[in-house]
């Protein structure tokens, strides 16, 4: 079996290329858009159309839904497979996404619920997963060290999204700035649901609108995304990066936490307990923070409203203690307690940090629990085989 993969620099496509090789399938990189970065559309197009005329795969797949290789490959009679780890996604507001040729899989249930419906036939919900030989590998040779300037309490390794929040730079009258500010503040008092797109909000989008030229709006879609857009990118990228900021300044008011992110940290440089690290590199020193924090933990952005993120699948993988914030979907996959821990609210997460600071053994077993699990039910061998027995099941 042979199939071509799209490839632009997703850090998940090493991982998805080995799990497919895994199954003895022939995998045929386009990586066009890696080698330019500045490679044309018109160029983009006709590299992989020869790609699929010349190869004639079983499938396209790329990391992530593009419509304009879900057009290509409906022109050319071939199947078009992705599989998005990002949320939100806007290309899935595209006519593209109703093409016979799509199997679209997507890992937040929410997300799947709201777009199945377009295309009942190609859309189809599957959870993330981790590469666990990749981190058993670089962990294997780590001496002990080099182990130690990564041992900490608690770390926390992602972005702050200050950078990816445009609505605290937008000029708004003192009507729409206490709107949107109401939103985000009862968005973050409800812990487990979402309210952003519950709320009423026609006269803030309209304010949003004017206020920013790059309101996004697309040009080929099936229905009006101005309010996804405002929920998601506006007010949900602003609540998400509240909520770090705060619940990481509340905790370095009591314990020592190890920061580690490219984002702007001017709020957190002089809370006393907050020791800010910059970045990491995803596959040698990330690895590392899982395994040897006592305490990982995770604050989902807002807008992946039930499903599990990356960095949850990838502490469990490395074998680290996760605290989670509760998702929905949790407890399709993990026993709570067992292969990792979930707090509620500020209260509940300081309790549980206390207790577990102060257990090593039942931390140790929960992370072990948690690698155990993740290694022999949720890795990305596992999902190729269910995306495969999705597309063929009568050969699989």
């Amino acid at each position: 079996m042979k199939i071509i993969i799209h490839r632009y620099g997703s850090i998940c496509e090493p991982d998805i290329i080995e799990a497919f090789q895994a199954y003895n399938i022939t995998v045929i990189e386009d990586s066009a858009e890696i080698r330019q970065k500045s490679i044309s559309p018109e160029t983009r197009i006709s590299v992989l159309g020869k790609l699929v005329l010349t190869h004639r795969p079983v499938f396209v797949f790329s990391i992530n839904f593009f419509p304009y290789i879900s057009e290509i490959c409906e022109r050319l009679g071939v199947l078009y497979v992705s599989l998005s780890v990002d949320c939100p996604v806007l290309e899935l507001f595209s006519c593209s996404v109703k093409n016979r040729c799509n199997r679209i899989f997507l890992f937040d249930y929410m997300q799947y619920q709201k777009f199945y419906p377009e295309n009942p036939e190609g859309i189809f919900y599957l959870p993330l997963a981790a590469n666990t030989a990749r981190w058993e590998k670089a962990l294997s040779a780590v001496p002990e060290k080099e182990a130690e300037p990564y041992q900490c309490d608690i770390s926390f390794v992602g972005s702050l999204y200050k950078e990816k929040s445009p609505l605290s730079g937008l000029k708004l009258d003192d009507f729409n700035r206490g709107l949107a500010d109401g939103i985000i503040e009862a968005q973050l008092r409800i812990p487990g649901c979402s309210v952003l797109e519950e709320a009423p909000a026609d006269a803030l989008i309209s304010a949003v609108k004017k206020a920013d030229s790059a309101f996004f709006m697309p040009k080929d879609s099936f229905m009006d995304t101005d309010f996804y857009v405002l929920s998601h990118y506006y007010l949900g990228m602003q609540a998400s990066s509240l909520e770090r900021i705060r619940t990481l300044a509340e905790l370095g008011k009591e314990f020592s936490v190890n920061l580690y992110t490219r984002s702007d940290i001017t709020d957190l440089k002089n809370i006393p307990g907050i020791c800010c690290r910059g970045g990491v590199s995803t596959h040698s020193e990330m690895p590392r923070v899982f395994r040897y924090s006592k305490i990982n933990l995770n604050i989902t952005m807002r807008s992946i409203q039930s499903g599990l993120s990356q960095r949850i699948w990838d502490v469990l993988g490395c074998g680290g203690f996760l605290l989670t914030n509760y998702q929905s979907e949790i407890p399709e996959y993990f026993t709570i307690g067992e292969d990792l821990e979930c707090y509620e609210n500020m209260a509940d997460l300081k309790e549980k940090i206390t207790f577990y600071l102060a257990h090593d053994d039942i931390r140790y077993e929960i992370a072990q629990n948690g690698l155990k699990k993740t290694r022999e039910q949720h890795t990305y061998i596992h999902r190729v085989l269910q995306i495969m027995r999705i597309l063929f099941p009568q050969a699989v």
